[in-house]
Protein backbone atom coordinates (compact mmCIF):
# COMPACT_ATOMS: atom_id res chain seq x y z
CA UNK A 1 0.00 0.00 0.00
CA UNK A 2 1.11 3.54 -0.86
CA UNK A 3 1.44 5.89 2.76
CA UNK A 4 -1.41 7.52 2.58
CA UNK A 5 -3.21 4.13 2.24
CA UNK A 6 -1.41 2.42 4.98
CA UNK A 7 -2.43 5.94 6.98
CA UNK A 8 -6.16 5.47 5.98
CA UNK A 9 -6.22 1.72 7.28
CA UNK A 10 -4.67 2.44 10.09
CA UNK A 11 -7.43 5.18 11.14
CA UNK A 12 -9.79 2.92 9.83
CA UNK A 13 -8.40 -0.26 11.75
CA UNK A 14 -8.25 1.62 15.03
CA UNK A 15 -11.86 3.03 14.84
CA UNK A 16 -12.62 -0.31 14.33
CA UNK A 17 -10.86 -1.99 17.62
CA UNK A 18 -12.86 1.59 19.20
CA UNK A 19 -16.10 0.43 18.24
CA UNK A 20 -15.69 -2.97 19.14
CA UNK A 21 -14.40 -2.15 22.43
CA UNK A 22 -17.18 0.53 22.84
CA UNK A 23 -19.73 -2.11 22.22
CA UNK A 24 -18.26 -4.38 24.78
CA UNK A 25 -17.14 -7.43 22.66
CA UNK A 26 -15.15 -10.16 25.15
CA UNK A 27 -11.56 -9.65 24.07
CA UNK A 28 -11.36 -13.00 22.03
CA UNK A 29 -13.89 -11.44 19.77
CA UNK A 30 -12.07 -8.06 19.62
CA UNK A 31 -8.63 -9.74 18.61
CA UNK A 32 -10.75 -12.53 16.27
CA UNK A 33 -12.83 -9.26 14.47
CA UNK A 34 -9.64 -7.43 14.53
CA UNK A 35 -7.61 -10.31 12.98
CA UNK A 36 -9.90 -10.62 10.14
CA UNK A 37 -9.35 -7.22 8.96
CA UNK A 38 -5.77 -7.49 9.17
CA UNK A 39 -5.65 -10.68 7.14
CA UNK A 40 -7.92 -9.21 4.14
CA UNK A 41 -5.82 -6.17 3.83
CA UNK A 42 -2.28 -8.49 3.72
CA UNK A 43 -4.04 -10.60 1.38
CA UNK A 44 -4.99 -8.01 -1.13
CA UNK A 45 -2.51 -5.11 0.04
CA UNK A 46 -4.98 -3.08 -0.20
CA UNK A 47 -7.08 -0.96 2.27
CA UNK A 48 -10.80 -2.76 2.48
CA UNK A 49 -12.70 0.50 1.53
CA UNK A 50 -11.26 -0.10 -1.60
CA UNK A 51 -12.48 -3.80 -2.11
CA UNK A 52 -16.03 -5.05 -3.81
CA UNK A 53 -18.10 -8.18 -4.07
CA UNK A 54 -16.26 -9.92 -6.17
CA UNK A 55 -13.09 -9.33 -4.29
CA UNK A 56 -14.79 -10.51 -0.84
CA UNK A 57 -15.57 -14.26 -3.07
CA UNK A 58 -12.42 -14.47 -3.95
CA UNK A 59 -10.71 -14.21 -0.59
CA UNK A 60 -13.20 -16.27 1.30
CA UNK A 61 -12.63 -18.91 -1.61
CA UNK A 62 -8.81 -18.71 -1.07
CA UNK A 63 -9.68 -18.80 2.73
CA UNK A 64 -11.83 -22.34 2.49
CA UNK A 65 -8.56 -23.66 1.13
CA UNK A 66 -6.34 -23.34 4.38
CA UNK A 67 -8.34 -22.49 7.11
CA UNK A 68 -11.42 -24.45 8.90
CA UNK A 69 -15.31 -23.22 8.61
CA UNK A 70 -15.20 -22.35 12.44
CA UNK A 71 -12.17 -19.31 11.25
CA UNK A 72 -14.14 -18.53 8.02
CA UNK A 73 -16.97 -17.99 9.98
CA UNK A 74 -15.06 -15.77 12.47
CA UNK A 75 -13.64 -13.73 9.78
CA UNK A 76 -17.18 -13.07 7.95
CA UNK A 77 -18.38 -11.59 11.25
CA UNK A 78 -15.48 -9.51 11.73
CA UNK A 79 -15.75 -7.99 8.29
CA UNK A 80 -19.16 -7.58 8.50
CA UNK A 81 -18.96 -5.84 11.79
CA UNK A 82 -15.99 -3.57 9.77
CA UNK A 83 -18.49 -2.61 7.13
CA UNK A 84 -21.57 -1.92 9.01
CA UNK A 85 -20.30 0.23 11.50
CA UNK A 86 -17.01 1.57 10.29
CA UNK A 87 -17.41 2.34 6.44
CA UNK A 88 -21.20 2.04 6.38
CA UNK A 89 -21.73 -0.18 3.77
CA UNK A 90 -24.69 -2.44 3.50
CA UNK A 91 -22.81 -6.37 3.20
CA UNK A 92 -25.33 -8.93 2.50
CA UNK A 93 -22.95 -11.71 4.33
CA UNK A 94 -25.11 -14.57 3.38
CA UNK A 95 -24.90 -13.90 -0.36
CA UNK A 96 -20.84 -14.06 0.08
CA UNK A 97 -20.13 -17.45 2.04
CA UNK A 98 -22.65 -19.60 4.26
CA UNK A 99 -20.92 -22.09 6.85
CA UNK A 100 -22.90 -25.77 5.82
CA UNK A 101 -25.24 -26.27 8.96
CA UNK A 102 -23.10 -29.67 10.12
CA UNK A 103 -24.43 -31.06 13.87
CA UNK A 104 -21.90 -33.50 14.90
CA UNK A 105 -21.57 -35.26 18.26
CA UNK A 106 -18.13 -34.59 20.08
CA UNK A 107 -16.43 -38.26 21.15
CA UNK A 108 -17.24 -38.89 25.01
CA UNK A 109 -15.11 -41.11 26.93
CA UNK A 110 -16.71 -43.89 29.32
CA UNK A 111 -16.22 -43.23 32.98
CA UNK A 112 -13.57 -45.74 32.89
CA UNK A 113 -11.66 -44.39 30.60
CA UNK A 114 -11.73 -40.99 32.10
CA UNK A 115 -10.69 -42.55 35.35
CA UNK A 116 -7.82 -44.30 33.13
CA UNK A 117 -6.31 -41.01 31.60
CA UNK A 118 -6.27 -39.17 35.43
CA UNK A 119 -4.49 -42.01 37.22
CA UNK A 120 -2.00 -42.27 34.27
CA UNK A 121 -1.98 -38.63 34.69
CA UNK A 122 2.21 -37.86 35.96
CA UNK A 123 2.02 -34.52 37.07
CA UNK A 124 0.24 -33.50 39.66
CA UNK A 125 -1.14 -30.42 38.22
CA UNK A 126 -2.75 -31.95 34.80
CA UNK A 127 -4.57 -34.62 37.34
CA UNK A 128 -5.54 -31.73 39.35
CA UNK A 129 -6.51 -29.43 36.24
CA UNK A 130 -8.50 -32.82 34.74
CA UNK A 131 -10.27 -33.51 37.92
CA UNK A 132 -11.42 -30.30 38.00
CA UNK A 133 -12.72 -29.94 34.46
CA UNK A 134 -14.61 -33.05 34.33
CA UNK A 135 -15.72 -33.03 38.34
CA UNK A 136 -17.13 -29.78 37.69
CA UNK A 137 -17.77 -29.30 33.61
CA UNK A 138 -15.35 -26.48 33.58
CA UNK A 139 -14.18 -25.10 30.25
CA UNK A 140 -10.28 -25.41 29.52
CA UNK A 141 -10.26 -21.63 30.65
CA UNK A 142 -12.85 -21.41 33.35
CA UNK A 143 -10.37 -23.98 35.17
CA UNK A 144 -7.56 -22.65 34.07
CA UNK A 145 -8.00 -19.35 35.14
CA UNK A 146 -9.15 -19.93 38.58
CA UNK A 147 -7.81 -18.01 41.41
CA UNK A 148 -7.24 -19.21 45.52
CA UNK A 149 -10.68 -16.56 46.16
CA UNK A 150 -12.65 -18.38 43.91
CA UNK A 151 -12.95 -21.11 46.34
CA UNK A 152 -15.33 -21.43 49.08
CA UNK A 153 -14.67 -25.00 50.97
CA UNK A 154 -17.08 -24.24 53.34
CA UNK A 155 -19.98 -24.04 50.83
CA UNK A 156 -18.30 -26.47 48.60
CA UNK A 157 -18.88 -24.36 45.79
CA UNK A 158 -16.18 -22.57 43.33
CA UNK A 159 -17.17 -19.21 41.44
CA UNK A 160 -16.68 -18.94 37.79
CA UNK A 161 -16.05 -15.11 36.80
CA UNK A 162 -16.71 -14.35 33.61
CA UNK A 163 -17.42 -17.35 32.08
CA UNK A 164 -19.10 -18.05 28.19
CA UNK A 165 -21.36 -14.77 27.59
CA UNK A 166 -18.97 -12.73 30.66
CA UNK A 167 -21.43 -14.45 32.78
CA UNK A 168 -20.33 -15.19 36.47
CA UNK A 169 -21.97 -18.69 37.62
CA UNK A 170 -21.37 -21.04 40.88
CA UNK A 171 -20.67 -24.75 40.62
CA UNK A 172 -21.06 -27.17 42.99
CA UNK A 173 -17.43 -28.55 44.16
CA UNK A 174 -17.25 -32.34 45.31
CA UNK A 175 -15.64 -33.13 47.90
CA UNK A 176 -12.42 -35.43 46.33
CA UNK A 177 -12.05 -32.43 44.36
CA UNK A 178 -11.67 -30.40 46.96
CA UNK A 179 -9.18 -32.66 48.18
CA UNK A 180 -6.73 -32.73 45.37
CA UNK A 181 -7.01 -28.89 44.65
CA UNK A 182 -6.08 -28.05 48.66
CA UNK A 183 -3.44 -31.10 48.18
CA UNK A 184 -2.07 -29.17 44.51
CA UNK A 185 -2.10 -26.22 46.35
CA UNK A 186 -0.46 -26.65 49.14
CA UNK A 187 2.71 -27.68 46.82
CA UNK A 188 2.67 -24.19 45.81
CA UNK A 189 0.96 -21.38 47.94
CA UNK A 190 0.96 -19.22 45.04
CA UNK A 191 -0.87 -16.53 46.58
CA UNK A 192 -3.39 -15.39 43.45
CA UNK A 193 -3.60 -19.13 41.34
CA UNK A 194 -4.38 -22.51 41.34
CA UNK A 195 -2.59 -24.12 38.15
CA UNK A 196 -0.11 -21.09 38.05
CA UNK A 197 3.01 -21.38 35.48
CA UNK A 198 6.60 -22.57 36.18
CA UNK A 199 8.46 -25.93 36.41
CA UNK A 200 9.39 -25.74 39.90
CA UNK A 201 8.02 -25.00 43.28
CA UNK A 202 9.55 -21.57 43.66
CA UNK A 203 8.59 -20.36 40.16
CA UNK A 204 4.94 -21.54 41.05
CA UNK A 205 4.60 -19.29 44.03
CA UNK A 206 5.78 -16.14 42.30
CA UNK A 207 4.42 -16.84 39.30
CA UNK A 208 1.80 -13.62 37.97
CA UNK A 209 -0.07 -15.82 35.80
CA UNK A 210 -1.79 -19.53 34.91
CA UNK A 211 -0.29 -22.50 33.20
CA UNK A 212 0.38 -21.80 29.41
CA UNK A 213 -2.42 -22.87 27.21
CA UNK A 214 -0.87 -24.57 24.50
CA UNK A 215 1.02 -26.62 26.70
CA UNK A 216 -1.84 -28.18 28.73
CA UNK A 217 -3.56 -28.98 25.42
CA UNK A 218 -0.32 -30.75 24.34
CA UNK A 219 0.36 -32.69 27.26
CA UNK A 220 -3.35 -33.82 27.77
CA UNK A 221 -3.43 -34.99 24.21
CA UNK A 222 -0.09 -37.46 25.16
CA UNK A 223 -1.26 -38.46 28.00
CA UNK A 224 -4.83 -39.69 26.41
CA UNK A 225 -2.64 -41.16 23.02
CA UNK A 226 -0.40 -43.21 26.12
CA UNK A 227 -3.28 -44.83 27.60
CA UNK A 228 -4.06 -46.05 24.07
CA UNK A 229 -7.46 -44.06 23.78
CA UNK A 230 -8.38 -43.67 19.62
CA UNK A 231 -11.50 -41.11 20.46
CA UNK A 232 -11.02 -37.75 19.47
CA UNK A 233 -10.37 -36.27 22.64
CA UNK A 234 -9.32 -32.76 24.07
CA UNK A 235 -9.56 -30.73 26.91
CA UNK A 236 -13.32 -29.89 26.64
CA UNK A 237 -13.77 -33.63 26.17
CA UNK A 238 -13.75 -34.04 29.84
CA UNK A 239 -16.49 -30.90 30.34
CA UNK A 240 -18.92 -33.13 27.66
CA UNK A 241 -18.70 -36.53 29.65
CA UNK A 242 -19.12 -34.28 32.65
CA UNK A 243 -22.57 -33.78 31.23
CA UNK A 244 -23.19 -37.00 29.71
CA UNK A 245 -21.88 -38.70 32.69
CA UNK A 246 -23.95 -37.10 34.79
CA UNK A 247 -27.51 -36.94 32.42
CA UNK A 248 -26.53 -41.76 32.56
CA UNK A 249 -26.93 -41.02 36.73
CA UNK A 250 -30.19 -39.01 36.34
CA UNK A 251 -29.26 -35.57 37.48
CA UNK A 252 -32.40 -32.90 36.37
CA UNK A 253 -31.57 -31.43 33.22
CA UNK A 254 -31.79 -28.03 34.63
CA UNK A 255 -29.66 -28.75 37.14
CA UNK A 256 -26.81 -29.75 34.66
CA UNK A 257 -27.57 -26.58 32.63
CA UNK A 258 -27.15 -24.20 35.62
CA UNK A 259 -24.06 -26.50 36.62
CA UNK A 260 -22.35 -26.07 33.18
CA UNK A 261 -23.36 -22.41 32.39
CA UNK A 262 -25.54 -23.27 28.97
CA UNK A 263 -27.74 -20.02 28.11
CA UNK A 264 -29.84 -22.43 26.41
CA UNK A 265 -31.52 -25.58 27.56
CA UNK A 266 -31.02 -27.23 24.14
CA UNK A 267 -27.48 -27.08 24.43
CA UNK A 268 -27.79 -29.30 27.51
CA UNK A 269 -30.71 -31.56 25.66
CA UNK A 270 -27.61 -32.80 23.61
CA UNK A 271 -26.36 -34.93 26.44
CA UNK A 272 -29.92 -37.10 26.17
CA UNK A 273 -32.43 -38.12 24.37
CA UNK A 274 -34.52 -38.65 27.78
CA UNK A 275 -37.90 -36.93 28.45
CA UNK A 276 -38.64 -37.80 31.83
CA UNK A 277 -36.19 -36.87 34.05
CA UNK A 278 -36.64 -36.70 38.21
CA UNK A 279 -35.47 -34.03 40.57
CA UNK A 280 -32.46 -35.16 42.44
CA UNK A 281 -29.81 -33.95 45.15
CA UNK A 282 -27.12 -32.54 42.27
CA UNK A 283 -24.93 -32.50 44.62
CA UNK A 284 -25.00 -36.20 46.24
CA UNK A 285 -24.99 -37.25 42.56
CA UNK A 286 -21.86 -35.53 41.41
CA UNK A 287 -19.84 -36.44 44.32
CA UNK A 288 -20.99 -39.98 43.79
CA UNK A 289 -19.82 -40.03 40.01
CA UNK A 290 -16.75 -38.34 40.94
CA UNK A 291 -15.91 -41.52 44.08
CA UNK A 292 -16.41 -43.89 41.35
CA UNK A 293 -13.17 -42.69 39.50
CA UNK A 294 -10.32 -44.94 40.47
CA UNK A 295 -6.90 -43.40 40.48
CA UNK A 296 -4.15 -42.90 42.53
CA UNK A 297 -3.17 -39.28 43.73
CA UNK A 298 0.15 -37.70 42.29
CA UNK A 299 2.97 -36.60 44.78
CA UNK A 300 3.33 -32.77 44.75
CA UNK A 301 7.17 -32.23 45.40
CA UNK A 302 9.16 -30.15 43.41
CA UNK A 303 10.70 -32.14 40.88
CA UNK A 304 7.48 -34.86 40.58
CA UNK A 305 4.64 -32.22 40.08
Amino acid sequence: MSPSDQARFDNLYQQHVNVLKLQGKAPATVDAYARAVRRITTYFDRCPDQLNRRDLQDFFSALLQTHSWSSIKLDRNGLQFFYRHILNKPWQWVDIVKPPKVKTLPDILSPEEVARVIHHTRKARYQTYLLCVYSMGLRLSEALYLQVSDIDSARRLIHIRAGKGAKDRFVFLPDRALTLLRHYWASHRNPLWIFPEGKSTALRRAASKPMDKGGLQKSIKAIVKSCNIHKHVSVHTFRHCYGAHLVEAGVNLRAIQHQMGHACPKTTALYTQLTDVTHQDTSVMINQMVDRLAFEIISCDAVAS
